[in-house]
């Protein structure tokens, strides 16, 4: 009988312990208290993205996963008019694959891909010279619900309309997988 209470009691505290450590924070903060500057050097304040959900992504333009901007851009297309916006934010951090100019990378976007959702200027998404930005989106001391770090290109952050961190998705999922769209229409 005393082997069968223990035995529970060590059962629910692994369940008790898992639960805890998997769990996501409550926001402290927002995104909104950001600004950044566009690839034409404009400053953009994101408390103008106030009632959007903001999909942030760091890009590259000489990388395996370049051809997610096609579908960036059509997801943009689908649902900038349903208060949502793309944020992308190239990085050369990975592989050296994004070399160029502000307006080599608006060139290459455009040409390519139609691109028309805001781009940023090139930043550090990791590292001593990570940008205030992704210090908040990687960071739970900062954002309130998780840290997390940028693996590679093209790694998706999902911000709500107050500007909160909801979570992110890594660069292998298309920007139209299921956990996007559903966070975008609300279900």
């Amino acid at each position: 009988m005393n082997k069968l209470i223990v035995l529970i009691s060590l059962i629910s505290l692994a369940v008790i312990l898992y639960a805890l450590i998997g769990r996501k924070g409550t926001p402290t903060s927002s995104i909104h208290q950001f600004s950044a500057k566009s690839l034409e050097g404009e400053p953009v304040n994101f408390s103008s993205f106030k009632g959007k959900k903001i999909l942030i992504v760091n890009t590259a333009s000489k990388c395996g996963f370049t051809p997610q901007y096609k579908d960036l851009e059509a997801l943009y297309e689908k649902y900038k008019d349903k208060n949502f916006v793309i944020v992308g934010f190239p990085c050369n951090q990975f592989g050296n694959q994004e070399p160029g100019s502000s307006s080599d990378i608006k060139s290459f976007c455009t040409r390519n891909y139609g691109v028309t959702f805001p781009m940023m200027e090139k930043v550090d998404v990791k590292g001593d010279s990570i940008c205030d930005i992704y210090k908040w989106l990687t960071s739970k001391d900062k954002n309130g619900v998780e840290s997390s770090s940028v693996k590679w290109n093209f790694q998706k952050y999902m911000i709500d309309e107050n500007g909160f961190l909801v979570g992110n998705v890594n660069s292998l999922k298309s920007p139209n997988c299921d956990k996007i769209v559903d966070w975008i229409e609300g279900k």
